[in-house]
């Protein structure tokens, strides 16, 4: 068994909960307890279970720590469908690729059916981002959507997305029009703040019909971040702020990154 969360927080408004631990690889390490637990049952549960994967290096850090947990054992890989909340529009083989990284981090080195797996187009195999997002929405919307949604948004199970220091999520940055796109599963993104420049993400409306949306931030630069998305900052400067599961909302940071939570938020529980 792995270490327990450190301590838990919530805001005081929502059902929205921060789980404190120690360092980044505790984070980790809690965040692949969690999913691993969480696939294990759903797995005996359903005949089908939607996870919508992130990258950069807590997003793969977590997928590394799955594949040597013992628990990955128990989950029914068959069942396990593979998305992404976003993509770098690069060729396939490029190794910023989100794919390619949890590939190699996981996917490779469990049993689960290359059908199961569902890739964003790289770059090398449509002729745009546009492309690649409208191919994308497409394969989306033939897996079942949230019940209670008029607008049928598909619903993952689990929703994993890093939060960058400067509050955005999947490709949606502050301040740019994709966080405000409501109408489409997948947009492309041009320009994007942070390299590679083109890239393709889920909007905020898909993210948000997720039963259970898992932010990973770790490190003082995410603080003011953090803060922002728990006192209910506007969505559109802080994307964290707006994305929320039905079931459950939960972010899991380390210590530092922690260090900007007023203590009115900390739960004493």
């Amino acid at each position: 068994m792995l270490p327990s969360p450190g301590t838990p927080m919530s805001d005081a408004g929502s059902d929205r909960r921060v789980v404190v631990s120690a360092d980044s690889e505790t984070v980790v390490r809690v965040v692949a307890r969690r999913v691993v637990e969480k696939l294990a049952v759903l797995t005996s549960e359903r005949p089908t279970v939607h996870v919508a994967l992130t990258g950069g290096r807590s997003g793969v850090g977590v997928l590394a720590a799955i594949a040597t947990h013992p628990g990955a054992a128990l989950i029914d890989w068959s069942r396990v469908h593979v998305w992404w909340s976003d993509e770098r529009f690069v060729p396939e083989t490029d190794p910023d690729r989100n794919a390619l990284q949890a590939r190699d981090a996981l996917l490779d080195r469990v049993s689960i059916p290359a059908a199961n797996v569902h890739e964003i187009a790289a770059s090398d195999q449509v002729a745009s981002p546009e492309a690649a997002a409208e191919a994308y929405a497409a394969e989306l919307a033939l897996f079942p959507s949230a019940e209670d949604d008029a607008a049928a948004w598909p619903s993952f199970d689990i929703c994993l997305l890093g939060v960058g220091p400067d509050a955005h999520i999947a490709s949606l940055f502050p301040d740019r029009p994709e966080i405000g796109i409501v109408d489409r599963a997948a947009v492309a993104v041009h320009d994007a703040p942070k390299p590679p420049p083109v890239r393709v993400t889920l909007t905020r409306p898909v993210i948000n019909a997720s039963q259970r949306v898992w932010m990973v931030l770790t490190g003082a630069e995410k603080a003011a971040a953090l803060g922002l998305a728990l006192a209910g900052a506007s969505y559109t400067s802080v994307p964290a702020a707006g994305a929320k599961g039905r079931h459950r909302t939960l972010f899991f940071v380390d210590a530092d990154a922690a260090s900007e939570v007023p203590d009115e938020l900390i739960d004493p529980d």
